[in-house]
């Protein structure tokens, strides 16, 4: 299940470059940068709460368009009243980014950790059960 937002992200990088669209110019740039922030932030908390999980595919799919919608709404309305509301929606996206990432970070570290223990425990305790060779 986790492997479907990575899958998505990989989609997403590779479409524009084999279509070889050139960067894109002016407000239209702001717009999809916001845009791709937001989807970022969202397959971030999908692979957090799969690694939890907990993980939901409504609520995935529902806060991916929803996050995108807000972000560019956002950005947008900024621009109408004059106001660079652009920098504040990459700020604070940028920021649930980076805590899912070390969320993610932990909980990956954490189970190799007590895999590690696990199976160092097992084979501790197959060693003891084994019988010992009398000379």
């Amino acid at each position: 299940m986790i492997l479907i937002p990575i899958l998505a992200l990989v989609i997403g990088i590779l479409i524009p470059y084999f279509l070889k669209i050139g960067p894109l110019q002016g407000i239209t740039g702001q717009y999809l940068a916001v845009a791709c922030l937001a989807g970022l932030d969202t397959v971030c908390g999908g692979i957090r709460t799969g690694l939890e999980e907990k993980f939901n595919s409504a609520v995935f799919y529902s806060g991916f368009v929803f996050n995108i919608c807000i972000a560019f709404g956002l950005a947008w309305f900024g621009d109408r009243i004059g106001i660079n509301l652009f920098l504040i929606a990459a700020l604070v996206l940028g920021q649930r980014i980076f805590s899912n990432l070390s969320i993610i970070r932990r909980q990956i570290l954490t189970k190799w950790r007590s895999d590690r223990e696990r199976k160092a425990a097992q084979l501790q305790a197959q060693t003891q059960n084994q019988p010992q060779a009398n000379p």
